[in-house]
């Protein structure tokens, strides 16, 4: 049966490289965010790497009507529907205590934005009764830390929804991962200075196709942040207060 993957923040890099590789396996990409232009763009390449279907659809995280055309234009489309989810944003902490208001934005397009979406989607994709949703949130998610603690706690918000979802969508046979990526080379991190275990967006993008595959629950990506966050979420809180990370 043909796959049809709904992407969500398509002109994310991460998006992009997950975008290639599922049209080089012959699946189908609907292409959903802001810059119509550069979507168009995206989806013409991805045609000519053997996707069968490639398509682009207006979405923006902090604007709720752009959300039913998605579900209307996903009703249409064959086959197996699959979600897959990059939207985020992630000012500098510092930016955020100095312009408090930037919180609300920041949990919308990486939480609630996200959230609202794949609630709607949830009936279609239990009555379809196959399917993947790959929802991506950070390792930021599984601690607070003192430079990114906004944006970390709009992850764990994302994270806990993502728990839930797996356990109403696998009910009805549809399969829900939580990718927790650490460091990616990517606009959101460019500038930034000793980043550990920089990792290419090629990497997490076919590690998320490899989890769809294999029906991973949860994923660390690389898998060397596994390790590292498990130590992280054992330091006691009176010690971690105090630490510089």
């Amino acid at each position: 049966m043909s796959q049809t993957w709904i992407i969500v923040g398509a002109t994310s890099t991460i998006a992009r490289a997950f975008a290639r590789q599922a049209a080089a396996r012959g699946e189908g990409v609907l292409l959903a965010g802001r810059d119509m232009s550069e979507l168009e763009s995206i989806a013409a390449d991805c045609g000519f790497r053997g996707a069968p279907f490639a398509e682009a659809i207006a979405f923006d995280a902090r604007e709720p009507a752009s959300f039913a055309p998605i579900l209307e234009r996903a009703r249409g489309i064959k086959g197996t529907l699959s979600v897959a989810v990059f939207v985020g944003s992630m000012p500098d902490q510092e930016e955020i205590d100095a312009e408090p208001s930037l919180v609300d934005g920041t949990i919308t397009d990486s939480f609630t934005g996200p959230a609202h979406l794949l609630t709607l989607l949830a009936p279609l994709l239990e009555e379809r009764g196959h399917g993947t949703v790959a929802g991506v949130g950070s390792v930021a998610g599984d601690r607070g830390r003192l430079g990114n603690y906004v944006y970390g706690a709009s992850k764990a918000g994302f994270h806990a929804y993502l728990s839930g979802l797996r356990n109403r969508l696998g009910r009805s046979g549809v399969h829900v991962i939580t990718v927790k990526p650490g460091t990616v080379d990517t606009a959101m991190t460019w500038g930034m200075e000793k980043l550990p275990f920089v990792a290419q967006p090629e990497k997490i993008a076919s590690d998320i196709l490899r989890a769809a595959d294999r029906k991973k629950d949860i994923i660390y990506t690389p898998a060397i942040w596994w390790p590292i966050m498990t130590i992280i979420r054992s330091i006691p809180e009176r010690i971690f207060k105090k630490m510089e990370i």
